[in-house]
């Protein structure tokens, strides 16, 4: 079924309509040595809200605050009909201890800040952005549900956090009356699965939304890198840099050594043989198709149900454009088994063992279980 990105959604177990593919705004500014100069990005941003668009990802410290402030100024006649969602915790100031972490002294500082780059009152979805394993969760949720007390915030929620926490802290939420988690950012793409083992399943019982970054895998799934480059990345040097996030854009202060994107993608280590095996398939599914295998990637992502909006974040719009495609391509049965089968992974431990038909049937009391001697 095509859709369109006003094909709004719920997210999470909240009433917030978002659109089906978010905006990342990382790629806003040139400040980490790529990106979208301020014009270009006030491009991107208005072809996005053309369409029908209303959900855009970014963060506090993203290009150094230029994301941001870029957004402030882009959304000065229509911020009521957009969902702006930021995040806290990465490091404000090098050499500040206190400018960064999970707790509730770099909770409130990032969130004020944000409020004054975004030219905003208030902020629509505010994520947890890394888990820092030190804050006590209660510090944190209590945090959180006095911003949303304040009008601050409206939504909270969380991304790149183990599973446990994740669902101690919405349980702990629900307990006390606080504010509830409404979403789960996490990496997702067809060569970077592993969510499907704890978190995505979690996310469903516990009523979040899953947003997925980095849905083409930093660049991987749209067959720009062949195995060249793998030989090249065997060698290369690569410093700063955390991964990407959304088509184009990155996850954490992205300077790298050669100051461009390719390192960023090397440095995440989605460059395999693994991966490009996973991208040939995507071309050959493409191909049959009449799409792009960037299209085609993102696509895949849209077709888990516990998928509400992955974040694309294009550096030009021709490749928004592009990104935007994937929103009209449906595939046949055979097509999406093709993909599924190339980015399988195994699940493990208890997941292998309670997905046996022996381990169903004895749950269900269809084998007859005889009395130990």
């Amino acid at each position: 079924m095509s859709l369109t990105l006003d094909s709004y959604r719920l997210l999470g177990r909240s009433g917030l309509r978002v659109s089906p593919l978010a905006l990342g705004a990382a790629t806003f500014g040139t400040e980490w040595g790529w990106g979208a100069e301020q014009d270009e990005a006030r491009k991107l941003f208005d072809l996005y809200v053309e369409r029908g668009g209303n959900f855009i990802d970014t963060a506090s410290t993203y290009t150094d605050g230029s994301s941001e402030r870029l957004l402030g100024e882009f959304t000065r006649d229509n911020r009521e009909s957009l969902v702006l969602a930021t995040k806290y915790s990465t490091l404000r100031r090098p050499g500040d201890p206190n400018s960064g972490g999970n707790h509730r002294k770099t909770l409130f500082a990032s969130v004020e800040t944000s409020l004054r780059q975004l030219n905003t009152d208030y902020i629509d979805l505010l994520y947890l952005h890394l888990w820092d394993f030190t804050t006590p969760v209660e510090e944190i949720l209590r945090g959180m549900d006095d911003l949303v007390r304040q009008g601050k915030v409206l939504y909270v929620a969380i991304s790149n956090s183990p599973a446990w926490q994740v669902s101690r802290m919405q349980a702990i939420a629900d307990l006390r009356g606080w504010s509830p988690l409404v979403a789960l950012q996490i990496e997702y793409n067809l060569i970077e699965r592993t969510g499907e083992r704890d978190l995505i399943p979690m996310a469903r019982e516990m009523g979040l939304g899953v947003i997925p970054w980095s849905p083409l895998a930093g660049g991987v799934l749209t067959g720009k890198y062949s195995r060249a480059d793998l030989t090249a990345a065997d060698g290369e040097g690569i410093e700063g840099g955390e991964g990407a996030e959304g088509a184009e854009g990155a996850e954490g202060n992205a300077v790298t050594a050669d100051g461009t994107r390719r390192s960023v993608t090397i440095a995440s280590g989605a460059l395999t043989e693994r991966s490009l095996a996973i991208v040939d398939v995507v071309k050959e599914v493409a191909a049959e198709l009449g799409r792009t295998p960037a299209q085609t990637g993102l696509a895949w992502t849209l077709q888990n149900p516990d998928v509400t909006a992955p974040v694309i974040g294009a550096r030009t719009a021709a490749q928004l454009e592009d990104n935007l495609g994937a929103l009209e391509i449906g595939f046949t049965a055979a097509q999406l088994a093709r993909l599924d089968e190339a980015g399988a992974i195994e699940l493990g431990f208890p997941h292998d063992v309670l997905a046996r038909d022996t381990t169903r049937a004895l749950t269900r009391g269809d084998l007859r279980i005889e009395p130990r001697r």
